[in-house]
């Protein structure tokens, strides 16, 4: 499936410092992202190939054929999005990358082809943490947060609560000691037999299920702290199965009410992290972003919990929840006007700790 979309303007995050037009190359697991972001004008020109109709029929991402699939499409869709754009090679001030976390060949097809690019267009290229794209992808939006606020980062890979002081200055607050929240959501919907990816399936279901049929444990929640834990919620959906003959006995109604049931203790143990996370912080801003943000039934909950304590909770638009180009070029575009740029050679961090990130210093 492939999204295109060009000339959403936005302001600049940054006054007084150098306008910077920046290719973004996004690469990091099963969608290939390329953007143009303009820090005077916005976005310009985005695209989006997404595998998951490849890796659905193997019930999740096959890294190999990940890596196949974005040396096909990653120059294809450079073009289209400067054509889009209306941009040429000698309008470019740099190319930003997805340099981790993620999948290492994955990471490597998209480090290869900005590197190689930025090398014959005579520009920077800047490494950009795929985390810290889904951070800043708020910023996107007219309605942009200010620092500091706590960040929910909420994804397949990852789900962690942080801190964002200014740009680059982030403190963990806590994170999922075991699967992250995405994660869980697919697990539990292959064990009902939904298929991938398990998230949209398992929201689409719920909401035909039957309140109050079944209630699933909200783990950690009955002790202090902001670390989260998801496969105890997991085991427990398996014995929810089990104990009603299996997969293959349950009726649709049966799954619509396990969906329920798991959405319900995902999304109730993700809220009250957060409230945790605001109360010990003060802060009154909120940032929820990755691919699991998008679920309406967590917004909901997320916004009438935060507006009783009055914090503003913040969102990327639903086309960049998921992966994407975008986030990828607008946090390049900050990186690359603080003076960074990547040196050789080409590494990826397929492990990429969101704390060893440099401050960056730029004036606003």
């Amino acid at each position: 499936m492939q999204i295109r979309s060009s000339g959403a303007i936005m302001a600049p995050v940054f006054q007084g410092v150098s306008i910077m037009r920046v290719l973004g190359i996004e690469s990091s697991c099963d969608e290939t992202g390329v953007a143009i972001y303009d820090t005077d004008a916005g976005l310009l020109g985005q695209a989006l190939y997404s595998q998951v109709e490849m890796h659905a029929r193997f019930g999740g991402v096959v890294p190999e054929l990940a890596s196949r699939d974005h040396v096909q499409r990653v120059l294809p869709l450079v073009k289209q999005v400067m054509a889009d754009a209306d941009t040429t090679a000698d309008q470019l001030d740099g190319i930003a990358y997805t340099a981790g976390p993620g999948l290492a060949g994955a990471l490597l097809v998209g480090a290869g082809v900005a590197r190689s690019l930025a090398f014959g267009w005579g520009i920077p290229a800047v490494e950009v943490h795929h985390m810290e794209g889904h951070l800043l992808a708020p910023l996107l939006e007219p309605d942009a947060p200010a620092f500091p606020f706590v960040a929910l980062l909420v994804s397949g890979g990852h789900t962690l609560l942080l801190e964002a002081r200014s740009l680059g200055d982030y403190a963990i607050l806590g994170e999922s000691v075991d699967d992250a929240a995405g994660e869980a959501f697919d697990k539990a919907a292959k064990m009902m037999g939904l298929g991938y990816p398990g998230g949209p399936r398992i929201a689409a279901l719920a909401e035909k299920g039957t309140p109050g049929r079944f209630r699933f444990p909200r783990p950690m929640t009955d002790r202090p702290g902001l670390d989260m834990s998801f496969s105890g919620l997991k085991t427990f959906t398996l014995n929810t199965i089990n104990d009603l003959g299996g997969k293959d006995a349950l009726s649709e109604q049966d799954r619509a009410d396990i969906a329920l049931a798991f959405e319900e203790a995902s999304v109730d143990t993700l809220v009250i992290k957060c409230r945790r996370a605001v109360e010990q912080t003060g802060d009154k801003r909120l940032v929820m972003a990755g691919g699991v943000s998008a679920n309406r039934a967590l917004r909901a909950k997320l916004a009438e919990q935060m507006k009783k304590r009055g914090v503003q909770v913040f969102y990327p638009a639903p086309q960049y929840c998921t992966d994407n180009g975008a986030m990828i070029a607008f946090a390049g575009a900050l990186r690359l006007q603080a003076g960074e740029s990547a040196e050789l050679p080409i590494k990826v961090r397929p492990r990429w700790p969101l704390t060893e990130l440099e401050k960056l210093q730029v004036e606003s």
